[in-house]
């Protein structure tokens, strides 16, 4: 099952998303659970965010980090220095691990972009060892995220086309309240919880928030790229615009919040 995010270079994606996913890790961490001596399946690495923050918390004996995109995977692999690490390409929806063999599945900003986030709930859970927890976050794209609703907002006032990517992206997978926790509880976990996680994106300036997505990064990325020379420019005056609110250019910061859920394998 493949994932609908787009990805072309790991440092590109680091400025897109790489460094807010490091802010947000801890607290997943802190709200998923974590003790000394787990093996921890990480669904869906990306270039190793909660990974490595996964080691800094706990004492673990193992952590075996899985993503669909090479080039995720050879990034993870690339910044990995400890033995305890295993990085692996794989499918979120389709587990290549015996039922029970983790203490833990985890997956940080991951379900919203899998086509079919129930199976990969269910495979998570299968990993899972009976008492052994699933959890997940996803972006609140819709209510959740303004910096982001400010870019997808303002293209989607310009034309069509913006308003049909303003529609897939703020309605994606996972992202409504109460979406995740349903999943969870219809995939048979118990004791399921939900909340909310909360980060700021401080940005220096306008071309720190906009040079990934004007190099094709993420959903955004791939609608710009979608667009013709002049329409991309318009679109680019016009955020630009937005994110200056009349003000001179420099650093801007937004709240940005997370669902985040958790539950136990029967």
């Amino acid at each position: 099952m493949t994932s609908t995010f787009t990805v072309h270079d790991a440092s590109g994606y680091e400025k897109l998303m790489g460094r807010w996913s490091q802010k947000l890790a801890p607290l997943f961490i802190d709200f998923a659970g974590i003790s000394a001596g787990e093996k921890i399946l990480d669904v869906g690495c990306g270039t190793g965010s909660l990974t490595f923050a996964l080691l800094k918390a706990a004492d673990l004996k193992e952590i075996t980090a899985i993503d669909y995109s090479p080039v995720f995977v050879a990034e993870t692999i690339r910044r990995s220095t400890d033995p305890r690490i295993k990085v692996e390409q794989g499918d979120a929806c389709a587990l290549a691990f015996d039922d029970g063999a983790f203490d833990r599945a985890l997956a940080l900003l991951v379900l919203h972009f899998v086509t079919d986030a129930g199976m990969a709930v269910a495979e998570m859970r299968r990993v899972v060892r009976p008492g052994g927890i699933v959890a997940a976050s996803v972006w609140d794209h819709l209510g959740g995220m303004p910096g982001m609703r400010m870019m997808v907002d303002t293209v989607a006032a310009l034309g069509e086309a913006g308003r049909q990517f303003r529609a897939r992206y703020c309605f994606q997978p996972m992202m409504r309240p109460g979406e995740m926790k349903a999943t969870f509880i219809e995939q048979g976990l118990l004791q399921v919880s939900e909340t909310q996680l909360m980060i700021r994106m401080d940005y220096s300036n306008f071309d720190d928030y906009w040079s990934p997505i004007a190099a094709g990064e993420g959903p955004f990325g791939k609608f710009l790229s979608s667009l013709d020379a002049p329409d991309r420019a318009r679109a680019e005056a016009a955020v630009r615009e937005a994110y200056q609110a009349g003000q001179p250019d420099g650093p801007r910061s937004f709240a940005n919040v997370a669902w985040a859920c958790r539950g136990i394998a029967p």
